[in-house]
């Protein structure tokens, strides 16, 4: 009776048990920072004090004011990241003491993706100018396999969004301006667990102990102010509102059950609340000489309000997903722009990424650690009108180790289905994008 008792307490304690997971290819956490092709070639150094087309709206809505006329600027980032994590489970520290020591080991479980994106400005006089913007800040798939033998602290999750930006910028005087926009989120996420090969419930390995899906749309908004200082030298600042999703779907697996043994189906409709947090960056551009530019940027990202996963059911109850206690992230790039001659333009840029999540919350769903950038790209002018940007970027990422349970509840739950797991992540990501710019 009383194990059965433990067996109940654990599946329910278990919640969802597959936290957003982190391709650990891009910004941190499931951050995006591919918004165009041109910044790619540069690190994105820069980028809130930079206006070479209708994108720079992305990264700051006031340098809309830099723009000249109509222009259109559209692209795509291929993101392509190899990342591993390597491992065993100690049954014998599950509720089975007779459970033996598995190997566990997952290799480029991140999938790649294609990230598009589209922009217009328009310069309506002197002072006011507009935008439309369509792209993500936000997204990431990966799937570690059912046949991962730690897969009962997760083995697939996925965040996806699009977003939708309408902006508005005006220029003060001659040095200083200032933007606002509104940004409409369009997000889908899914996060799950199986059983592994060896469980407390006598499962087959694979089987769903915990999986949720949900869609949600929401509003969120941005900020953005430029000083140019002089002609050579200007700053810019934006900001970035947290954008509040609440995912609702439904959750199904055997975990899920609150008759004790019970390993029928589940289904239940719910929800999850999940945050996008809050960003800013502060940036300089410098023309050091008529040829060469020098450009930087620091970036921070509220990650420390992210603190658990919850799912709400729609029959009033509710199941711990995962402690996560996140914590603020920081970027700091520099790069530097050569104007070779009148067609061709060069870029290249360095930058580093740290991690959202300490050793001692890093988890296998969120292999999340330091990052190092190194790019280059380069600028055509094929017409007075027409322009072509490419860039290509390989991140390094550092090797890290996990261990789950982190000595949260929820993570001794899973350590009870089927034991301890210590590892390391290991991995990197390589980039390419391309980008056209037109002018009317």
């Amino acid at each position: 009776m009383n194990n059965n008792k433990n067996r109940l307490s654990i599946a329910v304690a278990l919640g969802l048990l597959g936290s957003v997971a982190s391709s650990n290819t891009m910004a941190a956490g499931f951050q995006l920072a591919e918004y165009s092709a041109t910044g790619l070639g540069r690190a994105y150094a820069g980028e809130a004090a930079i206006a070479d087309g209708a994108d720079a709206q992305w990264r700051n809505v006031a340098m809309l004011t830099y723009l000249e006329g109509t222009q259109v600027s559209v692209g795509g980032i291929y993101v392509n990241p190899n990342i591993d994590i390597n491992g065993s489970v100690d049954g014998s520290k599950s509720l089975n003491p007779t459970f033996k020591k598995t190997q566990a080991s997952s290799n480029d479980f991140a999938n790649a993706a294609f990230i598009p994106n589209l922009y217009v400005s328009h310069r309506v006089n002197q002072q006011l100018a507009i935008g439309f913007a369509v792209g993500t800040n936000y997204g990431m798939e990966t799937d570690l396999g059912s046949d991962f033998n730690a897969s009962h602290f997760g083995n697939e999750a996925s965040v996806i969004t699009k977003e939708i930006n309408v902006n508005l910028a005006y220029q003060i005087n001659q040095q200083f301006s200032i933007g606002g926009g509104v940004r409409y989120v369009i997000g889908e996420g899914s996060f799950g667990a199986t059983t592994p090969t060896q469980n407390l419930f006598g499962q087959p390995q694979g089987t769903t102990l915990k999986y949720m899906e949900g869609t949600d749309k929401a509003w969120g908004w941005q900020v953005g102010t430029a000083w140019q200082i002089n002609e050579t030298n200007r700053i810019g600042l934006s900001y970035k509102s947290e954008v509040k999703l609440d995912l609702t779907g439904h959750a199904e697996g055997f975990g899920f059950n609150k008759i004790p043994g019970d390993t029928r189906e589940y289904y239940q409709k719910g929800s999850m609340a999940l945050g996008l947090p809050a960003t800013a960056e502060l940036a300089s551009y410098h023309q050091l000489t008529d040829k060469f530019a020098m450009h930087a940027s620091f970036n921070w990202t509220d990650w420390s309000s992210f603190e658990k996963l919850e799912a709400q059911f729609n029959d009033g109850t509710s199941s711990m997903v995962k402690e996560e206690n996140w914590e603020d992230n920081y970027r700091l790039a520099i790069g530097g722009t050569y104007q070779l001659d009148q067609k061709l333009t060069l870029r290249s840029g360095i930058a580093y990424d740290t991690s959202a999540v300490s050793d001692k919350n890093r988890t296998i769903t969120i292999p999340e650690t330091d990052r190092l950038w190194l790019s280059i790209g380069a600028g055509y002018d094929w017409s007075k009108n027409l322009s072509l940007d490419a860039g290509f970027t390989y991140i390094v990422a550092k090797d890290a180790p996990i261990t789950e349970s982190r000595g949260y509840e929820s993570d001794d739950a899973a350590q009870a289905v089927g034991g301890e797991f210590t590892g390391e992540t290991t991995g990197n990501v390589w980039l390419v994008g391309v980008q056209a710019n037109y002018r009317f």
